[in-house]
């Protein structure tokens, strides 16, 4: 499970005195922990039936949900980094860029660029996507195959280079 790796891997960081590391799993793992608290919340009020026991284990994140959670880090990461470019503040830059690729060492494998391209291909094709308004249906039938597999912004951006009219 991911996030057994994540506490191994802060315990490892925490002996080895790898401080931006350490920092960065604690903080991924409060991430973590605060969408389980939601999700806990949420099934106490869907389900009051459930025992203490039971909504502590219906709470707990699965791999794909510990994924999301350390993808929106990451996007949080890379918003940072293109702000403290624009404020000219090189070393929270290099910060933000170094928690970013400890972030990254958990995502799945990464597909690349030509192989988001065919899926979104395929995905115009089974939708019968014309143009741009028909975005929302491509980006519905892509979402389940790329998530954690693909950067968002880059399907998002490929879906519409496909979907505007050629000039």
């Amino acid at each position: 499970m991911l996030k057994k790796k994540i506490h191994k891997d802060l315990k490892s960081a925490l002996i080895g005195g790898r401080e931006i590391e350490t920092s960065t799993l604690r903080m991924l793992l409060a991430a973590i922990l605060n969408k389980e608290k939601e999700k806990r919340y949420k099934l106490s009020k869907q389900k009051p039936e459930f025992e203490e026991k039971d909504l502590e284990k219906e709470s707990q994140l699965g791999d794909e949900e510990v994924i999301e959670v350390i993808s929106s880090e990451i996007k949080k990461r890379k918003e940072s980094i293109l702000e403290f470019e624009r404020g000219k503040r090189q070393d929270l830059v290099e910060k933000e860029t170094k928690e970013k690729e400890i972030l990254e060492k958990y995502l799945p494998e990464q597909l690349p660029e030509k192989e988001v391209k065919k899926l979104v291909k395929e995905a115009i094709e089974k939708t019968g996507a014309k143009e741009i308004k028909d975005m929302g249906r491509v980006m519905g039938e892509l979402i389940p195959k790329t998530k954690g597999k693909a950067d968002g912004s880059l399907v998002s951006k490929i879906v519409k280079e496909l979907l505007s009219p050629k000039n």
